[in-house]
């Protein structure tokens, strides 16, 4: 399940470098899953902040103790849904189009939230708005995502992996 639903680690080693502006800077990891993305670009990264959010309290745990484990200080997890958080407390964004879980037949992670392809359009819109609210220079690395699920004022910088992997920045 790890190659359909959390982040190679040599993605995170190409991302992390292109979110990661300045010291202090905090990257939300949307969808963050069991935490892979966050704990690599934390351990790599050490002067920025990474946050994770995920809708499933068993995989925050394990992305808490993974970062507990490695001693990392620099890494939070935050049990919610992406619809509920205020991302203008972020600075940069990385999406490993989490929603897609929404539109599997098979290989789904659990059952233990609900699936359907209104969810999928629903927090893609909510993805869109929030992501349309930053301000200019907001960086945004995407893996697996349609371009029309980014708002038109971010322009594509850079992409590798056969461009499944597209660096984004607000212009406007």
């Amino acid at each position: 399940m790890a190659h359909r639903h959390w982040t190679p680690l040599q993605i995170t080693q190409m991302v992390a470098p292109f979110l990661v502006t300045h010291p202090g800077v905090k990257v939300l990891d949307i969808g963050s899953g069991v935490g892979k993305f966050c704990v690599a670009g934390a351990y790599y990264k050490p002067y920025a902040t990474f946050y994770g959010v995920e809708q499933r309290k068993d995989l925050i745990d394990h992305a808490k103790k993974a970062s507990t484990t490695l001693g990392l200080q620099n890494v939070h997890f935050i049990h919610s849904n992406i619809t509920d958080l205020d991302f203008s407390q972020y600075d940069h964004f990385y999406f490993f189009n989490s929603f897609y879980e929404n539109l599997m037949t098979n290989d789904k992670i659990d059952e233990n939230i609900t699936h359907s392809t209104w969810l999928f359009n629903y927090y893609h819109k909510q993805l869109y708005k929030k992501l349309d609210g930053m301000p200019a220079g907001t960086r945004v690395a995407t893996f697996h995502c349609l371009n029309n699920k980014i708002p038109p004022d971010y322009h594509v910088v850079d992409s590798k992996v056969d461009t499944l992997l597209k660096f984004w920045i607000k212009v406007l």
